[in-house]
Parts: C-alpha cells; structure tokens; sequence
C-alpha cells in the first residue's frame, strides 16, 4: 500500500484574455475574445471574434476592461468561464 498524501493533478484550466462588451447583466459579463487566422488556401490574414459569457461575482468589470476568464463547470445554459483578473481598466 501507497500511504502518500499525493494530490492528483487535473490539469491546468484554459485561461482566455478578452475585452468586456457588456457588463448589463448581475454577475454576468459578455468578452469578446478577438484572434487572427491565415486562410487555408490564399493566405490573407482573417479576424476572428467569439463572445463568451463568463460570471462575475462581485461585479467589478465595466465595459471595455481587459479581463482574463478562466474555464469551469457550467454554471448557466450559456455561462461556463468565471472571471480570474482584470488585467486593465477601461479609460474613462
């Protein structure tokens, strides 16, 4: 028998950096995440954009801040990230 106190990786949870569009809803904000993919066959740089809704317990995120948002179990129909930082505040 094992009697080691191990704990058992599950590996790192996707983190994703994003700006807010919308901060309307209770402890919900809306990120946009933004990205640039080449084209299979002509090669012209594409952007790309996803929204994501993520949760915000204390409601600290406005519109425009710079956030990461971290992956974790569903916690609506469409919200399954949560807020990790807020990496930049929005100038006002």
């Amino acid at each position: 028998m094992n009697d080691t106190n191990d704990q058992v990786d599950k590996g790192s949870t996707r983190t994703i950096d994003g700006r807010v569009s919308s901060a309307k809803s209770a402890k919900t904000i809306t990120v946009v995440i933004e990205r640039q993919e080449q084209h299979g066959l002509y090669g012209k740089l594409l952007r790309r954009s996803s929204k994501l809704h993520a949760h915000d317990e204390k409601g600290e995120c406005h519109e425009g801040d710079l956030v990461r948002i971290a992956e974790c179990r569903p916690l609506s129909k469409t919200k399954h990230f949560r807020v990790v930082e807020v990496l930049a505040r929005a100038a006002e």
